[in-house]
């Protein structure tokens, strides 16, 4: 089961100083935290902010390609959480056919942001990225959760380009 889910927002993590993609749940309090890379978190930053540069970026350019070939997102899929790493899935749509097309979450939610389609969870990652929380240093993650949750606007708006 696919639980949808919208950019909630980025910010750093201050433990490590990488960046997270917030995703929250359309229809609850639940949050996924993505941590990625600092080139992907800026294409996502820049897509959000709706900051335009001189030149595309490759998800531009990726969904120029896209439009050109007359070929839409019907959706992206977190769809795998494996020894702590997310997996993900662009759902193509070409000439009524679907496609699928491996990726890594932070290209397919930057991707997802630039053509506006939606994002989903599956269920499991949810359950497995919550069970892995409770496992492993369970007071700081149990910590980071609750703090994740409580995340306001004010908040989020300390992820800087």
């Amino acid at each position: 089961m696919e639980v949808e889910m919208k950019i909630r927002g980025l910010m750093m993590d201050p433990a490590t100083n990488m960046p997270i993609v917030i995703l929250k749940d359309v229809s609850s309090n639940t949050v996924l935290p993505i941590w990625v890379g600092i080139y992907e978190a800026n294409a996502i930053a820049l897509e959000i902010e709706k900051v335009s540069t001189p030149r595309p970026m490759t998800h531009d350019l990726m969904k120029s390609v896209l439009l050109g070939l007359r070929t839409g997102i019907r959706k992206v899929v977190v769809n795998e959480l494996k020894e702590d790493t997310f997996y993900a899935v662009i759902w193509l749509e070409h000439d009524g056919e679907l496609i699928s097309v491996d990726s890594r979450p932070s290209d397919a939610l930057a991707l997802a942001l630039r053509l506006d389609c939606p994002i989903f969870v599956e269920d499991a990652v949810l359950k497995n990225s919550k069970l892995a929380s409770t496992t492993s240093d369970k007071i700081n993650n149990e910590e980071l959760r609750r703090w994740l949750e409580g995340l306001n606007d004010e908040d989020l708006g300390r992820y800087k380009m």
